[in-house]
């Protein structure tokens, strides 16, 4: 294929809940629809950067800049017949993985229709229905939080997921243990504990947590491989994780014992199905976070999940989960309670609803 036209759109998308988290709290998802277009066909991804350098460097307007003048212009005159290609073109651009995960599952999206597959089947997915865990932010109540747990039970997700902060964790945690007893139940603390904080993070074990999710820096492998030794508790890491090699580094110090796969962290669908893989001949769980994408990335990540090695439930529930509307028609939804289907459909399964896109759309360009 070679790529003729990509087309940006800039979307800001109210939720339908803010969520907070210790890096900070989100009232509106902002992000970038990338519709890719070619001589074969159009492909559609999204770049999930947030509006602030928080969660990771990334920010949907240094995402944009660097589509626009570094990584778009390096794909004209490029005959392309296999998603990886396209991120070897990149290779001199350090970073941004964000950025270039928008563009590389776009491609994936468009080889997929041209070669008439589902995007599962395309990175060698076999699932066809995928189980649902749902992360949950800080709430400003015990009360609220409870309620909040007590309807995603009631509604079927598979796993419950807590973010935690400095002197939060034990009341959070407790309350939901003593309300509802051996539920599977996680925590993600997104890097806001340090070395000084060892005693307090080794008591979670207590509570008998699934995992403890990035409780340390996400640059510092060497201080989470020292904590996992003192804990019973699996540490999981995500913001740790933004290549193969920082996969595999990671699994041979013994710093996780599960890994947080997020396809726009790691650089797009092709090193998160590799990272994905070596997860699983190393033994270890590997699952799928969310960054509250619309159904464009949701059915993106839906399709990593179908992959054999992911073997715990993702972050990645239905479109109501976060936005009233959302821009896929039809919208995701449970094909029963705690349950995604990924049909079989070429490339992504859903059409874009041009209206709804059009009304969350705030600046837009053709290149």
């Amino acid at each position: 294929m070679i790529v003729e036209a990509v087309h940006l759109r800039r979307l800001q998308m109210p939720l339908r809940d803010s969520f907070a988290a210790s890096y900070g709290t989100h009232p509106i998802k902002h992000g970038i629809l990338v519709q890719l277009e070619t001589d074969v066909g159009v492909g559609f991804a999204e770049c999930s950067a947030f509006a602030d350098p928080y969660y990771t460097e990334e920010t949907v307007d240094t995402a944009w800049l660097m589509i626009e003048r570094y990584l778009v212009p390096a794909l004209k005159g490029k005959s392309i017949s296999e998603a990886e290609q396209a991120s070897s073109l990149w290779d001199r651009v350090r970073g941004h993985n964000m950025a270039k995960a928008s563009l590389e599952s776009a491609v994936w999206d468009v080889l997929a229709r041209q070669g008439h597959a589902s995007l599962a089947s395309a990175l060698g997915g076999t699932a066809g229905d995928i189980p649902v865990g749902i992360s949950l932010g800080l709430y400003e109540s015990e009360a609220a939080l409870l309620s909040r747990v007590e309807t995603a039970l009631e509604e079927g997700y598979q796993r419950v997921k807590v973010k935690i902060a400095p002197g939060s964790e034990h009341a959070i945690l407790k309350s939901i243990r003593d309300e509802f007893g051996a539920i599977a139940l996680s925590a993600d603390a997104n890097g806001a504990y340090t070395k000084a904080d060892a005693a307090l993070l080794q008591s979670l074990d207590d509570y008998g947590l699934v995992m403890l999710e990035q409780p340390l820096a996400f640059d510092d492998l060497h201080e989470h491989a020292e904590l996992q030794r003192t804990m019973a508790t699996p540490i999981c890491l995500d913001e740790s994780i933004r290549s193969v090699r920082d996969a595999s580094s990671a699994i041979a110090m013994g710093a996780c014992r599960a890994i947080c796969v997020k396809p726009s962290r790691v650089g797009g669908l092709s090193a998160a199905r590799d990272i994905v893989a070596l997860c699983e001949t190393s033994g270890l769980p590997a699952w799928c976070g969310g960054m509250y994408e619309t159904g464009v990335g949701r059915l993106h990540c839906m399709a990593l999940c179908t992959l054999p090695g992911m073997t715990m439930p993702g972050d990645i529930g239905p479109s109501s989960r976060y936005y009233e509307e959302d821009i896929v028609d039809p919208p995701i939804e449970f094909s029963r309670p705690g349950w995604l289907s990924v049909g079989g459909s070429p490339g992504q399964e859903a059409q874009i609803n041009s209206a709804t896109l059009a009304r969350f759309t705030v600046a837009e360009k053709r290149l």
